[in-house]
């Protein structure tokens, strides 16, 4: 048998730790897109192939550490992913060129994926019922405050701590804490009884079951494409912030994290909204918000009446709709298919990497001085999000609660 858990509070404060780290990684570096971008003698799309990268390299490396773990255990692949994911981002620090970095950012986003996908099943392990829910909360909670803090901490590295290098210096620390701190503090909480055959073969076979519900496809598309919403102004937020919009690398810092700000304390009301409304309807409000509102942007841009005042404003509205998406679409989803609740949220989570990956670097093709490509891709994303609820208007008729080679799985419906 596996060694008994940790103090608990030591337990969630590692898990909590490893949550904050992807989003870290993403968002600590935005403000230094555009020095990265003239250090590097690149463009805004390029730059932003190194966001796409560690999206893609995060996308895959959760259908690889998840079965792995279900195989090998929790604690190795956590420390192994940690140990590289270390490692590769202090490199990211000393790239020569854009094309080492954006090889970097992969394998930095592949093995930081060990973290996201297997800290959770870590949780599934240690917990249950009302205790497993309030440390999903907690982690949850946790991941929401580092989009509000990653560019702040970002922009005070970039203008008195060495610029876009002293950034993944920074990053390096934080992985290398996050590594100490799984080796110490998370037990191996998988019993080797309770181990399974199969990989990622079985995870695939799984999938394809999992993809045969249109109810679960839509709700999943309608979180993917908000997210693809969200990543498209992750990707070109400091450009649009800094070049088109005239803000200073610390006011773009400020702006992007009352943006996330606004989301997190959306996403907060969202858990109460939800015991009084049905979440399909407060899904579909909160993508008819997202989508005016970017569509606002969108024709503001284009007639050239675009101010900061006024693209602050419909932004903050986009982050306002998007806590109402995040957190029910992703129940709705999962809820569809609890035969295979663990391959249904790996499925998830893969598309919505590599559609950020695709979306990141479309945003800088027409330049780096233009909000235009920024607000199409934020209105096109929230369009088909809105249409792929059209998949689920059988939502309401028996789900396929089976997987073959398995017993039927009763349970009540939502």
């Amino acid at each position: 048998m596996s060694s008994p858990p940790r103090p608990a509070a030591l337990l969630t404060a590692t898990l909590a730790l490893l949550s904050f780290g992807m989003p870290l990684a993403t968002d600590m570096y935005l403000p230094a897109f555009p020095e990265m971008a003239d250090d590097l003698g690149t463009d805004a799309s390029g730059v932003q192939l190194t966001l796409t990268a560690f999206l893609l390299g995060q996308a895959l490396g959760q259908l690889v550490f998840g079965p792995l773990s279900d195989r090998h255990g929790r604690r190795r692949p956590i420390l192994i992913g940690a140990a590289v994911c270390t490692l590769a981002t202090a490199l990211c620090a000393l790239a020569p060129n854009l094309a080492a970095l954006i090889a970097l950012r992969f394998v930095t986003g592949f093995s930081g994926a060990a973290g996201l996908v297997v800290g959770r099943a870590v949780v599934s392990d240690v917990a249950t019922g009302a205790v497993a829910a309030r440390l999903f909360g907690v982690l949850i909670a946790l991941g929401g405050i580092a989009p509000i803090v990653a560019p702040l901490a970002g922009g005070a590295v970039v203008t008195h701590a060495g610029g876009w290098r002293g950034v993944f210096w920074a990053l390096a620390a934080i992985t290398l804490l996050m590594l100490l701190a799984a080796l110490f503090f998370i037990p191996e909480s998988l019993p080797a009884d309770r181990r399974r055959a199969g990989g990622i073969a079985a995870t695939l076979q799984t999938a394809r079951t999992v993809l045969a519900d249109r109810v679960y496809v839509g709700y999943t598309l309608a979180f993917v494409f908000a997210c693809g919403a969200l990543f498209s102004y992750i990707s070109g937020s400091a450009f649009l912030l800094q070049n088109v919009l005239g803000l200073t690398v610390g006011q773009a810092s400020i702006a992007f994290s009352l943006g996330a700000l606004t989301a997190t304390l959306s996403s907060t009301a969202n858990t109460k909204l939800v015991g009084h409304y049905p979440p399909r309807l407060l899904l579909r409000i909160g993508l008819f918000t997202m989508f005016a509102s970017s569509a606002a942007a969108l024709l503001v841009t284009l007639t050239g009446h675009l101010d900061r005042v006024l693209a602050l404003g419909l932004i903050a509205v986009t982050f306002l709709g998007l806590g109402q998406v995040f957190g029910t679409a992703t129940a709705l989803a999962i809820e569809r298919v609890p035969y295979a609740a663990g391959t249904g949220s790996a499925v998830l989570g893969t598309l919505q990497g590599v559609l950020g990956a695709v979306a990141a670097p479309l945003i800088g093709l027409g330049g780096d001085d233009t909000a235009v490509p920024l607000f199409t891709a934020m209105t096109g994303c929230c369009l088909v999000a809105l249409l792929a609820l059209l998949l689920t208007r059988d939502a309401d008729k028996p789900r396929p609660d089976t997987l073959p080679g398995h017993l039927t799985i009763s349970g009540e419906r939502r």
